[in-house]
């Protein structure tokens, strides 16, 4: 009788501690987290997709979970993007000498679709890789040096926007994007994950490096009071910097590739943060 009686508390005890593991089950609701990174352009200076001068780009972003294999996030990017003629392998384009830097600020929203199950503090699904797509708003400013002086581009009109030349109107600041991307995602702790995400941005402008159609001369642009020409005109063609005697800025002639739009893309590392409830477990 002492026997069973041990036996049964034994059970008991064991059942106990076995619905108080069980009673709850870990739900990610989101997480919150940074980004580091590089950005790069690709547009009517960079044609080719070249990818040799990557510069700065940080993120800060907050995703709201829906299952296991569905987020919502919404994300903030700074970043920075400049090319210049001078690293083509095309004659043309050597000769015709421009480049550009500028800021970009970027706000969007993306859908991450997980092709694992992802679960937080479980060792079977700490890893996945995922697809992101979204929509989203940026500015930027393109500019320029010249003579060691920063010179934004947009107030210049370099390509007769100002002039109202054929119609021309002085392009925004501000532009939409499409974030398309592929990454890969690991929980390190039940709070803390690591992620790697590749995300192109198809963009609205062909303008964010100042460059799109044709040359309107040199001659369209006034001249200073010295009669020196004037920073538009000096900026709108810069192949006398290498060969007085062969200007590309004839008007008329091609600058740019009008029928394509500008590019960026991120490569960045990111770290986050869960958030994170318990719920009963369901009977399935």
């Amino acid at each position: 009788m002492k026997k069973l009686t041990v036996l049964t508390i034994l059970f008991i005890l064991v059942m106990v501690n076995s619905t108080r593991a069980q009673r709850y089950d870990y739900v990610q609701q989101g997480d919150f987290g940074v980004t580091l990174g590089a950005a790069h352009y690709f547009g009517d200076i960079n044609t080719r997709a070249a990818i040799n001068r990557p510069k700065p780009a940080l993120g800060l972003f907050f995703r709201k979970q829906f299952g296991n294999y569905v987020g919502m996030r919404i994300g903030a990017h700074f970043a920075q993007v400049g090319y210049s003629d001078t690293y083509s392998k095309n004659d043309y384009q050597k000769t015709r000498n421009l480049s550009f830097n500028s800021n970009i600020w970027e706000l969007a929203v993306q859908g991450d679709f997980n092709f694992f199950k992802f679960i937080p503090g479980d060792p079977e699904h700490s890893f996945t890789p995922y697809v992101t797509l979204g929509v989203g708003v940026f500015s930027y400013d393109p500019y320029a040096y010249l003579d060691g002086k920063k010179e934004f581009l947009r107030p210049l009109g370099t390509e007769g926007q100002v002039l109202g030349y054929k119609g021309r109107k002085q392009y925004s600041t501000m532009a939409f994007c499409i974030p398309l991307g592929v990454g890969m995602k690991y929980n390190i702790t039940e709070k803390m994950n690591l992620s790697f995400e590749v995300s192109n941005r198809f963009t609205t402008t062909d303008y964010l490096d100042d460059v799109s159609t044709t040359y309107i001369g040199a001659s369209r642009f006034a001249t200073l009071p010295n009669g020196q020409p004037s920073t538009a005109a000096l900026l709108q063609d810069r192949s006398y910097e290498l060969d007085p005697n062969n200007i590309l800025g004839v008007e008329g002639r091609q600058r740019g590739f009008s029928k394509q739009r500008d590019q960026y893309i991120f490569a960045e590392i990111g770290i986050s943060f869960n958030i994170s409830s318990y719920r009963c477990p369901s009977s399935n």
